[in-house]
Order: structure tokens, then C-alpha cells, then sequence
């Protein structure tokens, strides 16, 4: 992280001419279980771990918001009086589109000045760990210091899925900006997205002998095009027909009802829904009574759910788990919007490397690229770094 935060120091000054006011950070995440509950305004057990955006901020003396980064070459310049959705594309539209988005929550942006940002981050793209809401959240930090906002964390998360709804066009829920923004160590968020109360929920790996282990496949998604927005509107179009606000008023008593009135495949979608959000609420109970190493039945379920009922992994994604659950795993489950990115696994600490090793294996076996795969740690949320 030090190498992170004096190299982008450094690259501020060397693109800009000037020293930045100070470096803000804020981590990817990992949702250990809860996959497309949160547009359902259902329930969301996500942690922040120890992969960071940092962004480097200064303010200027005139109204323009330049935006760099160590991952693109060009500089992107929008004046703040001509900053809305549909001059923000590629991107910029992450780190700009939260500056269009605190407008919409109330920042008087005619009375603020301009700023220069250049980011730089160690959360890989497309892989399921929500590059993007780091980005996001660390420019929301940011901007809500040096503009002297005062804006509490939980507003900070709708403003970035404002932001990243309308001005990127990716209809997201609000689980992976809160996740960011409300980390803490060795915890999980546990969120309900309609109230978007939030609980930290101890993990307890350390204690436990465990650890996370992400499995990158490599296939990489992008929220803003094909299935997620399918998934969401067959969700969408189950809840209207079963009378309902969102899945999230559905009990898995209601099941037998819904498939007499849905059709095979929406009703598989909800069905993903339903349990999934139990499996959430059974998740916390068993965290709190039993800890980390009884939930590795839920782990699995949630994989079967997702591949079988929502139908949103692919075959890579399938191998790494069923690899990761032959060679010791407690648990397994593809994470994220699905399409690609990342499975996790809960690994006893002394079987990580033959996980490692039995995944290469097979991944070479079926002529698949080698998955990029590694620990990670449950960490603190979004914060100023100096």
C-alpha cells in the first residue's frame, strides 16, 4: 500500500506540475454470499479486502475536473458547468460521474471548485471485485473532504450507485459502494438494501486457521452490457407478477406459488432470489453461533443456485469450484455479477497451496488460461491515506 500511495503522489506531480492536497484509498470487495439480492433490496454479506484504489486529489483555482490514471493514457477534461451523464463515457465516467452524482444528493456545485485526480489501483479489472466501486468510493472521499460536504458513508454509497447507474449505465444495486465504504478488518457487511442498515459481522478467519482464496478466471464481464441487465429485468418482471415491491418481500414458503404463476425461467430466477436470501440470513446466524468453518454448506448452495436457477457462471467458474472443493476447500461459490471473474473459496490455511497447485492443474487440463489465484484479507473501508 506505501508503494501505492508515493507512487501516486509521484505521478500527480509529474502529470499536473503541482503536489496533490492529499491521497484517499478505498478497497475492492469481495461479497462472500448475496449475489443480485441487492436490486431485489434484499440482504448482502460483502467485505472490503486489502486491494486498493488510491487517488491522488488537488483542487484548483478554476471550475475544470481533470481526471488521469496509471491504467489509461489519456487525460480526461470536463468543465464542472458542463458536467453531466451524457458528456462522461469510457473510464472517466467512474471518477466524474460521482462528481456529476453528489449534485444530484445536494452539493452545491456551482459553489465548489475544480480538482485534479490521478488514480491508481492494485484491484484487478473485471474480476469480479469491484474495481470499480473503489474507484468510486475513493474519489467520494475525497471530494467530500476537500469540498467540505459532510456527507455520512451511507449517502457516499448511493451517490456512487447513482453514479454508476446513470452516468456509466450499469444498473447495479448499492452493495459494492457500502462495502467499500463501511469496511472493516477481519468483518463482513452485512446490508440490508432496503433500509441499507448495515452490521459489521465478524469473520473470524485468522482465529479459525482460514483463508479467502480469490480464483480469477481470467473471463471478463462488463455490468453495463448483456445478461446482468437480463437478470435484473426478469427480476423485476417476477416481482410485478407476484404483486410485490421486489423479491425481497418473497419467503421460500412462496415458492410453491410463484412457479403455478411464472414461467419456467423466471421462476428460476426468483428462486435463486428467495433462497439466496436466506442463505444471507443463515450465513450471519451461523457466523455469530458457530463461526467461519460451518458455512461452507451455504458457500456451495449458493454456486448451485447461481449456475442451475440464475444461470450466470461460466465453465471456468464451475471448474474453479469444484477443484477448490475436491482438494479441501470448506466452501466455494463464484462471486459477483457473474459472466466471468472470480470464484472463493474458504480454505484451511494449511491446504491453500494444493488448492493453488490443484487448480492450475486443472485449468491447463481443460485448456483454459492459468487463473490468477490468491488470498486476500477482509479490510478497512474507504479512508484518507496522508
Amino acid at each position: 500500500m506505501t508503494d501505492l500511495r508515493t507512487g501516486v503522489r509521484d505521478d500527480f506531480a509529474e502529470v499536473f506540475g503541482r503536489e496533490p492536497d492529499g491521497v484517499w484509498s478505498a478497497p475492492g470487495r469481495v461479497n462472500l454470499i448475496g449475489e443480485h439480492t441487492d436490486y431485489n433490496l434484499g440482504f448482502v454479506l460483502p467485505f472490503a479486502i486489502n486491494r486498493r484504489t488510491v487517488a491522488a486529489v488537488g483542487a484548483r483555482d478554476d471550475r475544470m475536473l481533470r481526471v488521469g490514471s496509471t491504467f489509461a493514457d489519456e487525460l480526461v477534461e470536463v468543465s464542472l458547468d458542463e458536467l453531466r451523464p451524457e458528456v462522461l463515457s469510457g473510464w472517466s465516467a467512474y471518477p466524474l460521474g460521482v462528481a456529476w452524482a453528489l449534485g444530484e444528493f445536494g452539493a452545491d456545485l456551482q459553489a465548489v471548485p475544480g480538482v485534479d485526480i490521478l488514480l491508481d489501483s492494485n484491484v484487478p479489472v473485471g474480476a469480479g471485485l469491484s474495481s470499480s466501486a473503489a474507484i468510486e468510493s475513493a474519489v467520494l472521499v475525497a471530494l467530500d473532504e476537500l469540498w467540505r460536504l459532510g456527507f455520512d458513508r451511507r449517502t457516499l454509497a448511493r451517490v456512487g450507485q447513482r453514479a454508476e447507474n446513470v452516468a456509466v449505465g450499469a444498473p447495479t444495486g448499492i452493495m459494492d459502494q457500502s462495502a467499500s465504504l463501511l469496511g472493516r478488518r477481519d468483518a463482513a457487511v452485512f446490508l440490508d438494501c432496503r433500509s441499507l442498515e448495515s452490521q459489521i459481522v465478524p469473520l473470524g478467519l485468522e482465529e479459525a486457521g482460514l483463508e479467502i482464496l480469490i480464483i480469477d478466471t481470467g473471463v471478463t464481464h462488463a455490468h453495463a452490457t448483456g445478461g446482468y441487465a437480463d437478470r435484473r429485468a426478469s427480476c423485476e418482471e417476477g416481482a410485478r407478477v407476484l404483486g410485490v415491491e421486489a423479491l425481497r418481500d418473497v419467503s421460500v414458503a412462496d415458492l410453491d406459488r410463484a412457479r403455478e404463476v411464472l414461467d419456467d425461467v423466471t421462476f428460476r430466477r426468483v428462486r435463486h432470489i428467495v433462497t439466496e436470501d436466506q442463505r444471507v440470513l443463515d450465513t450471519v446466524r451461523t457466523l455469530r453461533e458457530q463461526g467461519p468453518r460451518a458455512i461452507g454448506e451455504l458457500l456451495d448452495a449458493s454456486h448451485v443456485s447461481m449456475r442451475d436457477d440464475f444461470e450466470i457462471s461460466v465453465p471456468e467458474l464451475d471448474l474453479a469450484v469444484e477443484t477448490a472443493q475436491a482438494n479441501g476447500a470448506i466452501g466455494a461459490r463464484m462471486t459477483g455479477g457473474g459472466f466471468g471473474g472470480s470464484a472463493i473459496a474458504l480454505v484451511p490455511s494449511d491446504a491453500v497451496s494444493r488448492v493453488q497447485v490443484a487448480l492450475d492443474g486443472a485449468f491447463a487440463e481443460h485448456a483454459f488460461a492459468a487463473p490468477d489465484v490468491f488470498t486476500v484479507a477482509a479490510s478497512e473501508g474507504a479512508r484518507r491515506e496522508s
